[in-house]
Parts: structure tokens; sequence; C-alpha cells
């Protein structure tokens, strides 16, 4: 095969190389930490026991209580397995600790915003008169007083915090497409080394929103699993007795180069990105239209994307939330892409394990896909005990399944109706 061939895909752009990846989640500090216990049918959802929660509905999470960050905060946890997974990534792309990244940052983080803590310490430097809402807040920044904690409501804080560290190049692109957003920087890196604008991109999803206000909100949505007694068996995707889904934190990074600058340099090609798809659903800000348009445009935008037919994918690594809506219309979503074939296509939820990352699970499930090939194992999909009858899917049920896996697909479908899929390969 002629260079050309080799470096360009069926629609003549640029084949987009993994070179390195990191990994972070309540299952390990890194990514052979995380595949161990994965594989191994282990669940990281534990009880909370980093702030009081009584009066909560819910009562458990997938912590990342190792990275010891204090004082705590969610910006500061969320910096911390940011930087955690990028240098991981730097190390096995081969590019030396004190080199840049020849590329741009990609990189999906949670709103910022001020948390409890915070609006505490502002409380008590403003007079009782001025303690009202943004006539407070205003009145703490006109003091200049607050500047660490002005930090944590600035938006581009942590991107401008790993561009300091990992030198990469141009301005940094932050996302935050709800739970979508680390498929969407994934994509958006891709499509930069497509069109040429540039060599390499380094993708990252990072969230840490195990606060009391995140538990709060999604409460409210009735979004959450209230299986508080036996924290490992709440997250059961695709499961007939699913009742919410587990928030978690983690972090990934991944290193995308073109393939010709890839082997250029002598990188290793860990997966190829082939396709993303995106579509917007705009019927309701966390359920999908109940056709399932959005969801199965997605889905075959990014095959049509890769070149790719449904019958050359061998494995769907599921968003696979645990809720009863998400699970239904991602299973309709399947059969109409999938036809008769999906009874015998495996689908598996690693949110089963790991709780959802939120921000950073497109990211982070785009990472376990590649090791999924790498690996040639199936991760299952744990506390499946009682089938639903109406989602007729092989969900690798609890026990991890060898598996010749060359082409995978990864779903990601976002609160606000943002939904992208990635098409992974093993191999250019």
């Amino acid at each position: 095969m002629s260079d050309t061939r080799r470096y360009t895909n069926a629609k003549g752009r640029p084949v987009v190389a993994v070179t390195g990846m990191g990994l972070l989640t309540s299952l390990g500090r890194n990514k052979d930490e995380t595949w161990t216990a994965m594989i191994a049918g282990r669940s990281g959802i534990r009880r909370i026991t980093r702030f009081p929660t009584g009066g909560l509905r819910t009562t458990i999470a997938g912590t990342v209580d190792f990275m010891g960050v204090e004082p705590y905060s969610a910006y500061d946890l969320s910096l911390a397995m940011a930087l955690a997974v990028a240098r991981e990534a730097k190390q096995q792309a081969r590019l030396p600790s004190a080199a840049s990244i020849p590329g741009r940052l990609f990189i999906a983080t949670p709103p910022a915003e001020l948390e409890w803590p915070h609006l505490r310490a502002l409380d008590a430097g403003c007079p009782q008169a001025e303690r009202a809402a943004y006539t407070h807040l205003l009145a703490a920044a006109r003091t200049g007083r607050h500047r660490a904690l002005a930090r944590h409501a600035t938006f581009l804080a942590i991107p401008d915090a790993l561009q300091e560290e990992l030198g990469t190049l141009g301005s940094p692109v932050t996302i935050c497409t709800a739970c979508a957003s680390g498929a969407t920087a994934i994509q958006l890196g891709a499509e930069a080394i497509r069109r040429g604008d540039m060599e390499a991109a380094l993708c990252v999803g990072t969230d840490a929103t195990v606060h009391p206000e995140g538990l709060i909100r999604f409460s409210l949505l009735s979004a959450l699993s209230t299986r508080n007694e036996f924290p490992e068996k709440a997250s059961r995707p695709f499961s007939r007795g699913r009742d919410g889904f587990v928030v978690a934190e983690g972090a990934a990074a991944l290193i995308l180069e073109s393939l010709a600058h890839a082997e250029a340099r002598g990188a290793p090609v860990l997966g190829v990105v082939r396709g993303a798809g995106e579509k917007a659903d705009d019927y309701h800000r966390t359920r999908s239209r109940p056709d399932g348009h959005a969801i199965i445009s997605a889905m075959r935008g990014a095959l049509d994307d890769a070149g790719f037919s449904p019958e050359q994918i061998d494995y769907v690594n599921a968003h696979g939330t645990s809720t009863p809506e998400n699970d239904k219309m991602e299973c309709l979503g399947l059969r109409a892409v999938f036809g008769d074939r999906l009874p015998r296509l495996p689908v598996s939820s690693n949110k089963s394990m790991i709780g959802h990352t939120l921000i950073a699970a497109g990211a982070v499930e785009a990472v376990i896909t590649i090791l999924t090939l790498r690996a040639g194992v199936l991760p299952p999909t744990i506390n499946y005990e009682e089938p639903d009858p109406d989602l007729a899917l092989d969900v690798v049920p609890n026990v991890a399944r060898p598996a010749s896996v060359k082409t995978a697909l990864s779903n990601s479908f976002g609160f606000g109706g943002q939904n992208v899929c990635l098409v992974l390969s093993r191999d250019p």
C-alpha cells in the first residue's frame, strides 16, 4: 500500500491515530489499575465520606478519594485529575517530559461555580447588610481579597493551568456539552487534524461533581439511584431494576496525531479515531425524543463519517447510565441502527462499575474502548441480575468475555440534548 493510501482514509482525509492515553477513575489511579479492576468486575462505588450526607436522598458515589486534594474543592480535584491523566498520556506517547505537546488542547470541564465552602468564606467577610446573592458577590469582588476563590469560578482556569505545564499550542478550547463533553473534545481534536490545522491534539475530560450541590440538583431531576444500602450494587444498566445513575469522579486524556506524524517520530499507535457523529435533540432538557431521532442520527453519522457499515462494528461501549429512560432510548436507537443483528452484538456499560463521570464520561469511555480493542476482552456490565424483557441486548452480563474486536462504537448522550458517538478501531 502506498504511503498516501496508508495515511489517508477513504474520503482522502488524514488518518487520526491515538498515541497516548491516561485514565483515572474510582477504580484506579491510572489506566492499568482501572482496567485490571474492570475486567475483574469490581465496583468503584462507595459511601460518600468527604462531607456530611444527612438529609440527602443519595449518599453514594464513585469518589476519587485517593487523590488527597487539600483543601478539597471540585475545581482543585478536577485540575489534579486532568494533570495526572495528561502526564500519563504524554509519557505513553513517548514525548520527553520537558517537551511541549505539539498540538492544541481540547478539554471538557464542568461548569465553573463557587461551592458552599467558598460561599461561606465570602459570607464571613461581608457585612450583614450585603449578604444577598449577587450584591454580596459583587461586594466581595470589589474588595479584591478573594483572588484564590475567584479562580474556582473562572471557566478557563483548568485549561490555562494544563497549557502552562504541558505547553500545548494556540488557545485552549474548553467544552461543556453535558455528558457528551469528553467525546466532543475528541471529535474536535480529530476534526482539526483532518483539516490540516495541526498534526496533534491533546483531548482531555475531567469532572469532580461529587459535592452537595451536584447531588441535590440531580436528585431534584429524579436522576440518581437511591440504592444506598449496597453501593456496589446501585449502578445496574439495562437491568429491569435500574433506578438511576450513580454520579462519579474521573478523568481521561488522549493524544491524537495524524498517522503520518506519529509514525515519523516513532510514536506507538494505540488505536484510530475513525469517525464521529453529532446530533442535538431539542425535545426536553433531560429526555430524548420518543422516536430516538437524535440518538439514531448520531450513531449513523459516526458510521458515515468513518465510512463503515453497521456490520463492521464488533462492540458497542454503551452510554448505559442505569436510568430507566436513557437505557430504553439507547436500546431503541441501537435497534434502529443494527437491526436484527443487535441481540448478537456485545453492548456493555462501564458505568456499572465506575459510575457516571458526567463531563469526563466520553473521554473516559473512549480510553476504555481502546483498551478493549487492544486487550481482546470485553468489560462486563455488572449487577445484571434481572434482565429487562423490553431491552433485548447482549450486555456481557457480570463477567468479562474474551473477544476479537477490531472496531467499536462508543456512545455519549448528554442532558440538554447533545449526543456524540465515536467509531474507534484497533489498527490503522
